[in-house]
């Protein structure tokens, strides 16, 4: 358990909050570049608290401004898209993608008020289907942090897909579930061990890695797994063992990406690189980049699935708490664990939206197998701390962000009396070496992204 005055301190993010300015210091993901593919690419971004608008202008570049006029408060969403900026239609004020008021056409002749007139804009990024923004405090001059170099963003574009869902609750447990391992010995247990269909988790329904076992039967017959977990250059490094009769070891390596991301594997070609990006405290967005080592992606197939299971523009989940996550107590008899559908997402998003907006951390108790939340929330509390004490320096996943690679994720079944270091970095170097965009990262040291010696 913990004091509300600590819960508020690790989940509030708007501006001004000691966790907001932690997260406003690295690239976050603010909107997919499908939102902008129609004749008008102009959309409203909320993000950390924050009401924007996103916009692509006559030239091609990209703005994230303020979302209402400096004049008197009206809505640019609805602004003219022209001159490589947005014209408010009230009364005209035009503003550059920089922020900065160009022109007021209903003010006096010869009237430079207009130079005095900045709105707030923050530098953007795109890289493979989503559109990065930086928050974070910039002097007049500075250029923001070098952008990662993760898998995810190092792919050709052929070989990722993105997309995003709604989740209405607060970003922190819905970062924390990516950081349990053991919850998917329950919360995605099928009690039948055939393969149903294609989509969105069946990386619980396929056979386990080298073995005949179904993922289903493992997670189902070996639910108490041993965890361990590292600190690492991109954040932390997440090991869980479950060792079965015959003395081999299913190992499953995922990371947390400092702040709020995580790198899961879903095959041994593709793994699943999701960000937890508040809207602000109670509401938030999962972003995923699905990076393919192997044969390049189908992403008419992806997005129509996933379309399928969310509803446009807001991309809000078609199952969720007002039609109660599609439960059904006979599915729940027979074939799930929990009655909610064949998509592990769903089952995610019951489990970190029934706890309500805001998790109240005061009635929580944890156990062993939360070793990894435990970890995480002291790295988010330090980081604050090191903020508050003027060290930036001392952020995780800053100092050489841009050098970062990996961070290798994987499933996999270490042979009897091999230990899991081993088997990580074979199944990695073999899924590289078969992989036709990368040639390969270097040296085991430099491969296995800041692994601990």
């Amino acid at each position: 358990m913990m004091s509300r005055e600590k819960n508020d301190r690790i989940t509030r993010i708007g501006p001004g909050t000691e966790a907001g300015a932690v997260l406003r210091r690295y690239w976050q993901p603010a909107a997919l570049t499908d939102e902008l593919s129609g004749p008008r690419p102009v959309v409203p971004v909320t993000l950390l608290g924050e009401r924007l608008v996103l916009f692509r202008d006559e030239e091609g570049e990209l703005g994230l401004i303020g979302r209402h006029c400096l004049h008197r408060g009206a809505d640019l969403c609805y602004g003219r898209l022209e001159d490589n900026g947005l014209r408010c239609p009230f009364h005209g004020w035009h503003f550059a993608r920089t922020g900065q008021c160009v022109e007021q056409p209903g003010e006096p002749e010869g009237s430079r008020m207009h130079e005095n007139i900045r709105t707030v804009s923050y530098p953007v990024v795109e890289k493979n289907g989503i559109i990065f923004a930086y928050m974070g405090p910039l002097e007049e001059g500075d250029t923001p942090p070098e952008f990662p170099d993760y898998d995810c963003f190092r792919a050709p574009d052929s070989h990722v897909f993105a997309f995003k869902g709604l989740w209405e609750c607060n970003w922190l447990q819905a970062m924390e579930v990516g950081i349990d391992p053991a919850h998917a010995s329950f919360l995605h247990r099928f009690l039948q061990d055939e393969d149903p269909e294609e989509g969105y988790g069946r990386q619980f329904r396929d056979k386990a890695a080298n073995t005949n076992i179904p993922m289903t039967k493992l997670l189902r017959d070996y639910p108490r797994p041993e965890i361990r977990v590292e600190e690492a250059e991109h954040g932390m490094r997440i090991i869980s063992l479950r060792h079965l009769d015959d003395g081999r070891t299913h190992v499953r390596v995922t990371n947390q990406i400092f702040p709020e991301a995580i790198c899961i594997p879903m095959s041994r070609e593709m793994t699943i690189t999701q960000w937890h990006v508040p809207i602000h405290d109670g509401n938030c967005y999962w972003y995923s980049m699905f990076t393919s080592f192997g044969e390049p992606v189908n992403k008419e197939v992806m997005r129509e699935q996933r379309l399928r299971e969310h509803t446009l523009p807001d991309y809000a989940p078609v199952k969720n708490k007002r039609n109660n996550y599609g439960y059904n107590p006979d599915e729940q008899e027979s074939l799930t664990y929990t009655g909610m559908g064949l998509d592990i997402n769903v089952h995610d998003q019951w489990a970190v939206e029934s706890p309500g907006p805001i998790q109240d951390r005061t009635q929580e108790h944890l156990g062993k197998t939360d070793v990894a939340i435990i970890r995480y929330r002291r790295m988010l509390n330090s980081a604050m701390d090191a903020l508050a004490a003027g060290d930036d320096g001392a952020l995780p996943a800053t100092d050489n962000a841009a050098a970062i690679q990996g961070p290798v994720s994987i499933d996999a079944i270490a042979p009897a009396g091999a230990g899991w270091e081993d088997v990580w970095r074979d199944s990695d170097r073999e899924r590289r070496t078969a992989c036709s965009w990368d040639a390969g990262i270097g040296d085991d040291e430099t491969a296995m992204s800041g692994a601990a010696e």
